[in-house]
């Protein structure tokens, strides 16, 4: 009861609700909402499902030991991992930002550093959801049959199954956060 009970607080924590607000939303009474996040009482199925609508979650979540996970990644600024690439890739520098040892979605953030003789390479191609975020320079960014400009500042986000990667440098230095996301299997 305990362990439900935190794990019922955190989640209205997380989702910026005080305590009577989620009673309101779920048709809960006040005071049974704070027994419940206390772990002084047993709720029914029915109303931890309506909490967990209250809450716009699954009532699964309601059960999920977030409140005593402790996977986190910290990368002190210059600490990365560092991964240089040979042979087409050659020149482009992977610093690694940081990885979750749990859960079913693998995360791999990346800053990526273009040397000044880093050539063009448009046939990445891998598993995944790929989110880009340019930091300096400017690059026409080949994705599929489709070609962008991306300056400072732009994002961009697709399917990393398709063909992809830097078609021309226009402007140097060149960096971007590269973060890959694909589902453990």
């Amino acid at each position: 009861m305990r362990q439900l009970g935190e794990q019922v607080r955190a989640l209205r924590v997380a989702a910026g609700l005080s305590g009577g607000e989620l009673a309101r939303g779920s048709g809960v009474s006040r005071s049974m909402l704070s027994r419940i996040e206390r772990g002084q009482v047993s709720a029914s199925v029915e109303m931890l499902e309506r909490i967990a609508r209250g809450l716009g979650a699954p009532l699964s979540r309601l059960f999920s030991d977030q409140v005593q996970r402790t996977d986190y990644s910290f990368v002190a600024a210059g600490d990365g991992i560092r991964i240089d690439r040979t042979g087409a890739v050659a020149g482009y520098d992977y610093e690694l930002l940081g990885h979750l040892l749990s859960g079913n979605l693998f995360v791999e953030p990346y800053l990526v550093r273009l040397a000044p003789h880093a050539r063009p390479y448009t046939s990445f191609q891998h598993p995944g959801i790929k989110f880009i975020y340019l930091v300096s320079g400017r690059v026409r960014y080949r994705y599929g049959d489709r070609a962008l400009v991306l300056r400072c500042g732009d994002a961009l986000m697709f399917d990393a199954t398709a063909l992809h990667g830097v078609e021309r440098i226009e402007e140097a230095p060149v960096s971007y956060l590269s973060v890959v996301f694909t589902v453990r299997g």
